[in-house]
């Protein structure tokens, strides 16, 4: 299945897996909804490619929308979708990229997997008649536009161009520490009605072939429909999950505490929750910046970002939004390692930097792999 055309009977099952990969962050799946319906009645087509049959010598580029999940929920989804007819930011940003580098885009690949953000991608490629990759460069979604696979592979996050919500553009041509481009689009975004459109990580086939985390889209329907037919014959989803996806269950409780704030471009949220079922007695708390960074079990370290923590609704086995988190809900924490390219990156100064627990308040954690904190 080397190219094919998204049937828009896998939509549900899409949605329903980027919102489990995104691990609390990635936007609203119903917003991913509003942009496919919107593009299905005016008869656009996702074409999508796996990344191995991309040309060495394409031109490839990544983005998304940056923002805090909790500024983008006081917007009116119908009225941005309706808006981007008339003017799309994303569109701008990439635009200016082919502008700086002289050279029409042949294929966009989502920066996260996640329930706004690959959507966003898919209509930007559709409305620029180009193939989307199915791949992302996380396996899951990110609060910063440095903590990809392919700053572990010498690609730079740099040039990016990004357009706010009134319209600004600005570009980061070059800069000489790995977060400076993020930070600056985070106060960008801030300033201009709390959410951006960006393009950045320019490349070649060849580099993307090497660097990427495949299977975004693939791997978020056949989740998708797992968690469908689990619904359907009344079987317990999230058990499901962890079966078939070879996931490891962290944790299962009620939301007992949930100290959060919107700062600097984030949604930065710390979770408590006490065990039901076979974790009565239990604790667990979450560091939450957007998405998913830290567990810990009974004040031992359980997870460490970039490995993958999905909340799920422990009834019906849906992901869990960061900024839909309150007190009395029951959720599931499932776990899962991050790509082996990540784990490359890992190793790497560049990758240790845009990884670090000091971009989540955390700089004494270093990355330990899931399974060796779970064994």
């Amino acid at each position: 299945m080397a190219r094919w055309i998204l049937d828009k009977n896998d939509v549900d099952a899409l949605l329903i897996g980027l919102g489990i990969y995104g691990t609390g962050g990635g936007g609203d799946p119903e917003w991913g909804r509003k942009i496919i319906e919107n593009d299905f009645s005016k008869g656009r087509v996702y074409e999508i490619v796996d990344p191995e049959d991309v040309e060495d010598d394409a031109f490839v580029c990544s983005g998304g929308i940056m923002g805090s999940v909790k500024a983008l929920e006081y917007m009116s989804y119908d009225e941005i979708v309706e808006s981007w007819e008339k003017e799309f930011i994303l569109m701008k940003a990439f635009k200016e990229m082919e502008k700086i580098k002289g050279r029409k885009i042949d294929y966009i690949i989502p920066f996260e997997a996640g329930g706004l953000n690959t959507p966003v991608i898919m209509t930007l490629a559709a409305r620029m008649g180009i193939p989307v990759i199915n791949a992302d460069a996380v396996g899951r979604s990110a609060p910063e536009t440095q903590m990809t696979s392919f700053v572990g592979y010498g690609i730079s996050l740099n040039p990016m161009p990004l357009v706010d919500h009134k319209g600004n553009t600005i570009v980061v041509m070059s800069a000489n520490e790995l977060t400076y481009a993020d930070e600056i689009g985070r106060f960008v975004v801030t300033k201009g009605g709390g959410m951006g459109g960006n393009a950045h990580y320019a490349m070649s086939g060849a580099e993307l072939k090497k660097s990427c985390i495949p299977g975004a889209i693939s791997n978020s329907i056949r989740v998708g429909k797992l968690i469908l037919e689990a619904q359907r014959k009344g079987i317990d989803p999230v058990d499901e999950f962890v079966e078939k996806e070879n996931g490891l269950k962290l944790f299962e409780g009620v939301v007992t505490e949930v100290v959060g704030e919107d700062k600097g471009g984030f949604y930065l949220t710390n979770v408590t929750l006490d065990g039901t079922k076979d974790y009565t007695n239990k604790k667990a708390k979450l560091v939450i910046k957007n998405e998913v960074m830290a567990v810990w079990i009974d004040g031992k370290i359980k997870s460490i970002f970039p490995d993958l923590v999905c909340m799920l609704y422990t009834e019906s086995g849906i992901g869990v939004m960061s900024s839909d988190i309150k007190e009395g809900m029951k959720i599931s924490l499932v776990g899962f390692p991050c790509h082996e390219r990540l784990r490359y990156c890992l190793k790497t100064e560049a990758g240790k930097t845009a990884f670090g627990g000091a971009r989540y308040g955390y700089p004494e954690l270093e990355y330990i792999p899931i399974e060796q904190l779970n064994k």
